[in-house]
């Protein structure tokens, strides 16, 4: 089988003050990644800014832009002066009062091909999307491009195996995750541990389970919470898999454009020797449509 490559680069970094510095510092890891030779860059969730919430505060909507925007058109002309396509994610300002948490697909000559609003919305301490966040109704689709068929996914969406399965059937070639994962830094190691392996472990099912390489893209370093708690501790480990599971790069807690070569064709190889897609009973899953089995 003719192996079909595709130079993919990750761009993993902490939060730089302002939207000008990070959207600065991403024009030069995608300039980098382009010398390297990537013809797709993934990004990492909310990447203009700080991880705002953490908290809620209204005051936080001002960081919110229309979309097409201010930093799709920033991102566009980066995609094309280095013809590369780019994931991004942004907090999209819909309507007043009406927010998404939406990543962005530019395409290699600029032009913005597609979106997706993250379906999955989590509240927990720390992580306070609900009160940003509309729950996405673009459904899971991939979005078409000059690389291949990306189905983008967002952060809390990696905990559900529904949605990468549901890219999967709608035809995606590959999985790609924006993400901001950490732990809370007053953990104990142990605790610091199993978290950080649930979510490897969890990228590396999808990839197994729908024979596709995944793409996840986290932030690093710490960020300060302004209600006085320990803040989160973002872990990186930015990551590409291969459609068996396997790792094909990782990185590590520090800054750092992860570059590495993706066979797509291996994934039409691995679905002939594990035909999970063929052997699925679809006519039993009715119950996956209820929230639980009483």
């Amino acid at each position: 089988m003719t192996a079909r490559t595709l130079k993919v680069a990750l761009v993993q970094e902490r939060n730089q003050g302002s939207a000008e510095a990070n959207l600065e510092r991403i024009a030069a890891r995608v300039a980098e990644a382009a010398a390297a030779g990537a013809q797709l860059v993934l990004l990492q969730e909310l990447h203009n800014g700080a991880y705002f919430c953490q908290h809620e505060d209204v005051s936080e909507f001002d960081r919110a832009e229309a979309i097409p925007g201010p930093s799709t058109e920033r991102l566009g002309a980066l995609a094309k002066q280095h013809g590369v396509v780019i994931v991004g994610s942004l907090f999209e300002r819909r309507a007043a009062g009406l927010y998404h948490n939406t990543a962005i697909v530019l395409e290699s000559d600029g032009r913005l091909v597609g979106r997706y609003r993250k379906m999955h919305i989590p509240d927990d301490p720390g992580f306070y999307e609900k009160f940003y966040f509309t729950p996405g109704d673009l459904g899971f689709e991939p979005i078409n491009t000059s690389v291949g068929r990306l189905g983008v996914l967002v952060c809390w969406d990696q905990w559900y195996p529904e949605a990468a399965r549901l890219m999967a059937l709608a035809g995606a070639d590959l999985l790609l995750y924006p993400t901001a994962i950490g732990w809370d830094p007053s953990d104990a190691q142990d605790e610091k541990d199993r978290q950080r392996g649930a979510w490897i472990l969890s990228h590396r099912g999808h990839a197994v389970a729908n024979g596709l390489p995944v793409l996840s893209c986290n932030r690093v370093g710490h960020e300060p919470s302004p209600l006085n708690a320990p803040g989160i501790d973002f872990w990186g480990n930015s990551h590409v898999l291969g459609p068996q599971g396997e790792f094909l790069a990782e990185a590590g807690a520090e800054p750092q454009l992860l570059v590495v070569d993706v066979d797509l064709a291996r994934s039409e190889h691995v679905r002939r020797i594990w035909p999970f897609l063929r052997d699925r009973r679809v006519d039993a899953y009715g119950d996956l449509l209820k929230r639980y089995r009483d």
